[in-house]
Order: structure tokens, then sequence, then C-alpha cells
């Protein structure tokens, strides 16, 4: 493997608990993220990076300065994040197949859980490479421990290699991604770039500038509750309440029915008895027109139930987490630009697709610094059935190392 450290470093990195919790109002939203992150910091560390700054909720930003009479170079910078999603994320074992020969993985003869080859057609894409997988009863973690893999492995491969020329490169390790929360408190400012990139992305190739539109909705429901036996024109199920509401929505307009374009909306979480309860939606779209839509569209819904019931049953309460970066991007192209031509200097085929979800980008952007997405090699990502080819991490590597070695003939 050219990079020789890529996949002991790796399943090194997922070893490590760092799921996050949207329920925390601290950032980091857990303690197991700055222990990861300290890891980090002492590997910088190794390689000789001196300019390492924590700033307030864990951030890590770490320098490596340009080479000799290179100073006058654009500085650019690789993000990645430290937290994994609300999966269970406790031991996970990663299984390591060599040679995959396209057929059914059995991730957990105990549990009897296959990565099965006709419900995941993607695996065919990868025969003959080194895939890692989970044990069944984990997610792996590769989003995003891919990432920093990935950008640690450049880091390295900088330090192995003292004569290779470069301008300033600038590293950022974030927590709370998953939470939609990960990019509120970073410093532009102090990050100091003319681009960057997330390194946070899906198969061979991929590159995003496109993101959706997010936020997340809290409908409230108030119920009557009296005993079942007296309860004639007396009671009113919340449960039954979240089901009326749910019923008004779009039944197409739900991730496992949509793609590309196509937003949605997807109830995250349910909790009632007879009195009261809480649901919790997440609304998506590219299209901020739509996106508006959308989120008008659940405060109408409960202003029409409200007045069938002449009583506020339901409550909205709809707040915005991230809005499609293309609104900046699309107004300077260097970045994508820069990606695109060092993919192909590598011999990666470019696939520029909307992100069916988002980034720290995504909020980066809008604070005036544009960061499209790049390709980790993640796959199924969330949950138990996740896995990475190790052949397309090393190609992420080598397209970071490209897009360096192309930024040297942009000057400040």
């Amino acid at each position: 493997m050219k990079y020789k450290n890529l996949l002991t470093r790796f399943v090194d990195y997922v070893k490590f608990e760092t799921r996050s919790d949207e329920n925390s109002k601290s950032i980091p939203t857990t303690t197991s993220q700055i222990n990861f992150g300290n890891k980090l910091i002492e590997e910088l560390k190794k390689f000789g990076i001196k300019d390492i700054q924590i700033i307030k909720g864990h951030y890590i930003i770490a320098t490596i300065p340009a080479s000799k009479n290179f100073e006058n170079v654009v500085p650019i910078g690789f993000i990645a994040h430290m937290d994994t999603a609300d999966f269970n994320a406790k031991n996970v074992n990663p299984r390591i197949i060599e040679n995959y020969d396209s057929k059914d993985i059995v991730l957990n003869e105990e549990k009897n859980i296959k990565l099965e080859a006709n419900l995941f057609p993607n695996l065919k894409n990868y025969e003959g490479k080194t895939l890692i997988t989970t044990d069944g009863t984990t997610l792996l973690g590769g989003d995003d421990k891919a990432g920093i893999a990935e950008i640690m492995s450049m880091v390295e491969f900088i330090y192995d290699n003292p004569n290779y020329l470069h301008g300033q490169i600038k590293i950022a390790f974030t927590p709370d991604e998953e939470t939609g929360r990960g990019a509120d408190l970073f410093d532009v400012n102090l990050f100091n770039v003319k681009f960057a990139y997330t390194l946070d992305g899906g198969p061979l190739g991929y590159l995003e500038y496109e993101s959706f539109n997010a936020a997340q909705a809290i409908i409230k429901l108030n119920g009557v509750s009296v005993h079942p036996g007296y309860a004639k024109n007396k009671m009113i199920n919340a449960s039954k309440l979240a089901i009326e509401f749910d019923n008004q929505l779009p039944v197409n307009e739900v991730p496992e029915k949509t793609e590309g374009y196509e937003g949605f909306y997807l109830m995250t979480n349910l909790n009632t008895n007879l009195e009261e309860g809480k649901m919790t939606y997440i609304v998506r779209d590219h299209d901020k027109q739509k996106f508006n839509f959308r989120k008008q569209f659940l405060i109408d819904t409960a202003i029409k139930l409200n007045k069938k019931y002449n009583f506020e049953r339901f409550s909205v309460e709809i707040k915005d987490q991230y809005y499609n970066m293309r609104e900046v991007l699309e107004k300077d192209m260097l970045a994508v630009d820069v990606a695109v031509s060092a993919m192909k200097s590598v011999g990666v085929e470019p696939h520029i697709n909307p992100i069916r979800g988002g980034t720290d980008g995504s909020k980066i952007s809008f604070m005036g610094l544009p960061t499209p997405n790049l390709f980790s090699g993640q796959e199924n990502m969330h949950g138990k059935y996740e896995f990475i080819c190790l052949e397309t991490m090393g190609k992420a590597v080598d397209v970071i190392i490209e897009i360096i070695s192309q930024v040297v003939k942009f000057k400040k």
C-alpha cells in the first residue's frame, strides 16, 4: 500500500467511541470526542507540527508551514469531523476482507447478520479490493474517521518527504457534525485560507458542492387523558394525534422513496402517551423555495388540525440547521475546479453530485470560506452495514496531495 499506515490508522481510529449526542447542550456534546481529539494532537506533534490550536468547543486547528520560497502560495485547508452518528458505536470491531469476491459477507455468524450483495449492489464495485466492514453490531465510523485518517496520511506523507514543495496547509478536526451544530463555533478567520475541503464524502470520485437546505421541526401534542371506561367524547389520545398529523404529509416524500434533488420529511423520533407527546422531524430540500414551502406546510397542517379540534392540540417549532452551499460556491468555483483537475491527474473520474445530506462545509461556506466536499470512501453510513474500500481511501489521499501540488501556481 502506498500509504503505509493508512489501514492501521483507520482501524485504530474507529475503535475510539466518539458518538455525539444531540440532546447535550455542551460543545462538544460528548467527552469521548475530546479524548479522541487529544490523541490526534499527539499524532500531529509526532509529525513535527508545532502550530496546533484548540479553540472553544475542542476544535483542533493545525498548520503545516509553506516550503521555503512558497510562502506566497494561497493557503488551503482540509477538514474532517471527529464524531460518529446516532447508532451504536461502542466496541467497534472492524473486519478486513482482502480480495473481496463480490459475494455476501457474513458480518456476524452468531447473529446471522450478512452484508448481502443483492441488497447492496454497490458491493459489486469492489471485487478484488480490500474492504473494511463492521461485525454486525455497531456502525463502522468511516463517517468521518476515514476523512481524518486520509488527512493524517497526507500529513505523514509530507513529513516523510521533506523535498515535497507546497504552500501553507491548514487542518481542522471538528466535533459534533452529526448533530448539525458541528461548525457553529468554527473560526473562519483563524483558519484563514483561500478555500478548503471537507473529507466527508462517499464512493470514489464523488465531489459535492450542493447540499440540502435543512431544518428540524418539533411538533408538540396536547391530548386529554381520562379513564378509558368513561372516555367517550372526552379522551383525546396524543398518540392518535401523532398518527393523524403524520398522515397529512405526502406519503412519497420520505427518504426511502426519494433520490437526487428530491426533498423529504423524516420523522426521527416519536414519544407519546395519552396526555401529551412530541414528534421530531427533519426537513430537507436542495431548492430554497421548496424548502421554505415544506416548513410552511408543517405549520399549516398544525393550524388546520387545531381548527378541527377547536383547540391548540398541535404546536410547531422549526429551527433551520444549514443551507445549500451551492449559493456560495457557484460564485467562486476555484475550489471545485482544482479538485476536478486533481482527480483527473491521479486517474480518478470526477462524479459531481448533490449531497443528500450536509457537511460542516455547508455552514462554513456561508461563513465566507468556500468548502466543497471530497470523497473519502464511505458506503452505507450510519449503520451496521457500513463498509469502506481501502484502495478508495488511498486514492483520496492521492487527490489531497495532488490538490496541494496544483495550488502552488496560485499566488496570494
